[in-house]
């Protein structure tokens, strides 16, 4: 079986038994397609392949491509389904990534923006083209509704409910949920269909998707954050889009909503993924030590 088909044979079966997302398959098949390169360029057959040789494609992959903890994570596990995949076909014998252990991952807390600072980056925005009007809406909607970028990218124009302020989305694993959006992403989604989205498509446009390039296709996950970093450097805030959706989060719960509706929103499927949003500033820790313990900050003279 050459490389090409055993690509192809193995990106099948993430499909269709192991029900691997979308994104999930494409980051899997460019890695084993590095894999099966590195085995190539060292003439080792898959059959003969150990811990031995796994280790030195992780060495590989931190010296060359200085892949951090996470993606080493991401690439034994990828390794791991392969070789799942390789005793099926009776390709080898063991499954050799399974001896591999995975890296220890530290949380980190996610950086929030406030609404003030995002406010500014989109005031920021010029609306002198669709393009713009464009991206600002995007924006504004993630905001709203704290979409991955994945799931703004795969959005149609079937799935907004503008009357109901609702969105029906597909995420991770292929799981859809129902989010809500605010009155002003509602007036920018309003407007960009209106008025901004009839300027890119042209006469003849048969895209179903809501948001599309000024080709008239759709508008791609890289695109839309290519767009996002450009805006996000002019006011000197981090490029990473994500963090719309770790505000968002964030807002919601310091508002006062549940973790259980905060999860459902945000479409994890563990509730100790979305605990790491449990954080607050100090300033809110302060007023509410305020608040609710007064007896403790009264001024006493000491004896």
């Amino acid at each position: 079986m050459d490389k090409a088909e055993l690509l192809k044979r193995f990106c099948s079966r993430l499909v269709a038994i192991e029900r691997r997302a979308v994104l999930t398959r494409e980051c899997y098949r460019f890695e084993i397609k590095r894999f099966l390169d590195f085995l190539e360029k060292e003439n080792i057959l898959l059959e003969n392949v150990s811990v031995k040789e796994l280790t030195s494609y992780l060495k590989m992959r931190k010296d060359t491509d200085k892949i951090d903890s996470r993606s080493a994570a991401k690439a034994i596990s990828a390794l791991r389904s392969f070789f799942r995949f390789a005793m099926d076909e009776k390709l080898v014998k063991d499954n050799p990534a399974a001896l591999i252990e995975t890296p220890m991952l530290r949380k980190q807390l996610p950086q929030v923006m406030d609404k003030k600072t995002i406010e500014g980056m989109l005031d920021k925005i010029t609306t002198d083209n669709p393009m713009n009007e464009r991206d600002k809406c995007i924006y504004e909607l993630v905001y709203s509704t704290g979409l991955r970028i994945s799931e703004v990218s795969g959005l149609n124009i079937r799935d907004i409910d503008l009357e109901g302020g609702i969105a029906k989305v597909k995420g991770k694993g292929g799981k859809e949920r129902i989010v809500l959006f605010g009155h002003q992403a509602k007036i920018s989604v309003i407007n960009y269909l209106q008025e901004v989205r009839p300027k890119l498509t042209g006469k003849v446009n048969k895209s179903s998707a809501l948001f599309i390039s000024k080709n008239g296709k759709r508008l791609s996950r890289k695109g839309i954050w290519k767009n996002y970093a450009k805006w996000a450097a002019l006011t000197g805030n981090s490029t990473r889009m994500h963090n719309l959706r770790h505000s968002f989060a964030t807002s919601l719960l310091e508002g006062g909503a549940d973790l259980r509706t905060v999860q459902e929103l945000l479409g994890h499927s563990d509730l100790s993924t979305t605990q790491i949003y449990t954080h607050v500033d100090i300033g809110v820790l302060r007023e509410n030590h305020r608040r609710f313990l007064p007896k403790l900050n009264v001024k006493r003279d000491v004896v």
